[in-house]
């Protein structure tokens, strides 16, 4: 047994010397022999200079390449970078000629010194993809590109919605490292940083309107500075779902309340018409409730629009119920009073450029005065006129019957000339109300074109800006 350990020893190193000569173990040893030099006495827990006065400048870039969600509630925005930040690590230089000619090396970013550089305004770890290694050349330039999802909060403003424009800012900074230690600058110039879109996918909700950057420095005890690089991502809205999802439906409703003003306001066919109005209108809040971004801060102007016009038909529907109200025909009406009669029959006309206003309603001409006036005993009727149509005078047998006839044709006649008073009340009041329904009419309709020629220039001024 104790001869065969000197075999054996030999035997395994025989096996290890056959296993480095191998050519097929390692068919490019060039990046072996650099990789072990690279390494050989590394700290990557010591910032990579060999003067520690001399600061690190650190280059980052940055790319948007999707906008993933924008969650208005919880003020925060879900975007798709791609990262990249470059400095010199002075520590992981060699010769190209001494390694045939090799520039640039692939390395596990675990061996290497990284800058502890974040975004401030993370509040979620995103689903990114490990990137283990970095590149890095012959002078000791490190290069570290990865793509990242960025959940980070944003103050969303939704009071535009959906005609809105977000801005949200990716702050960039060494979280411990102060600028003597850790500079920050830009790869590339600002101008090509702001209207870069070139990965960016342009299909989803929102548009990509350009990249703003900011270096900045700033100290939080008046001793130590730091250094941080903003972008601010600006992105607008696009409205062409919502505005045929929910401005057009709401907007032909309020037309179709604006037609019913044509049916004939001493009809009931108005008063049912505006309410199946109101109530479809109630019906489609119900349903674009969901769909309006909601926050705790305050209400998008679109909501404002939808309560008004839900206010709107109200208004609408109380003008209808007063109107039908008050051209209803009824025997116990009170005559229309001389000032309403001069203020409506005879100044509104005038001011609604209204040339005739008996069209609304004719008064019937009361025919009193074609027939006798009748009273208990007699009647004004002339003898002449007895005479004419062929009367003759009744004897004292017949008197008491005639004095019956007499009472009950004048009873009718009152009754007539009643039914005709209360006629010519209501045909009054019909035209009051007539000449008030346009009145009201004229009001209502210059409101809702004002307030929508209103909404229409902010939201133009807003999606324009």
């Amino acid at each position: 047994m104790k001869a065969s350990a000197p075999w054996t020893a030999l035997a395994a190193l025989l096996a290890l010397l056959a296993t480095e000569h191998s050519p097929g173990r390692f068919s490019n040893a060039t990046l072996v022999r650099l990789s072990e030099y690279l390494s050989a006495g590394y700290k990557k827990g010591v910032r990579p200079v060999r003067d520690w006065r001399q600061t690190t400048m650190v280059a980052i870039d940055l790319m948007v390449y999707s906008i993933l969600s924008v969650d208005e509630k919880n003020q925060v925005l879900t975007t798709y970078i791609w990262y990249r930040q470059q400095w010199v690590d002075e520590f992981l230089v060699w010769n190209p000629e001494d390694f045939d000619d090799v520039k640039q090396v692939s390395i596990p970013t675990t061996n290497v010194w990284v800058p502890d550089i974040l975004i401030n305004e993370f509040v979620d770890v995103g689903k990114s993809p490990d990137i283990p290694y970095v590149y890095v050349r012959h002078n000791g330039l490190v290069r570290n590109y990865k793509p990242i999802q960025v959940v980070t909060a944003c103050s969303l403003n939704i009071y535009n919605f959906p005609f809105d424009v977000q801005n949200c800012s990716l702050t960039f900074q060494s979280w411990l490292h102060i600028i003597n230690d850790i500079n920050i600058t830009l790869i590339r110039t600002p101008d090509e940083v702001k209207f870069d879109k070139s990965l960016f996918m342009n299909q989803g909700e929102w548009e990509l309107l350009h990249i703003l950057s900011k270096y900045k420095s700033f100290s939080i005890d008046e001793n130590d500075h730091y250094a941080e690089m903003k972008f601010h991502v600006v992105i607008r809205r696009r409205p062409l779902f919502y505005t045929v999802n929910l401005l057009l439906p709401s907007i032909f409703l309020m037309l179709m309340d604006i037609v019913g003003f044509y049916l004939p306001p001493d009809s009931g066919e108005r008063v049912s018409f505006k309410i199946t109005l109101l109530l479809g209108y109630s019906v489609f809040l119900i349903i674009v409730s969901d769909t309006l971004p909601a926050t705790a801060i305050g209400t998008p102007l679109i909501g404002v629009y939808f309560v008004v016009c839900m206010a709107l038909l109200v208004i609408s529907l109380t003008e209808t119920v007063l109107i039908v109200r008050l051209v209803h025909k009824q025997d116990l009406q009170p005559p229309v009073p001389n000032w309403l009669k001069r203020l409506v029959l005879e100044k509104v006309p005038l001011l609604l450029c209204i040339r005739d206003k008996h069209k609304f309603c004719p008064v019937l001409s009361r025919g009193s005065d074609l027939s006798p006036r009748c009273n208990h005993r007699n009647c004004d009727s002339t003898k002449d006129s007895d005479r004419g149509l062929g009367l003759v005078p009744p004897s004292r047998d017949s008197a008491p019957i005639m004095d019956s006839i007499l009472l009950e044709i004048c009873s009718i006649r009152q009754f007539l000339d009643k039914r005709d008073e209360c006629r010519d009340i209501a045909k009054e009041w019909l035209q009051v109300g007539y000449v008030l329904d346009v009145l009201l009419f004229r009001v209502y309709l210059v409101a809702v074109l004002a307030y929508s020629i209103t909404l229409g220039t902010l939201w133009s001024v807003w999606q324009y800006a």
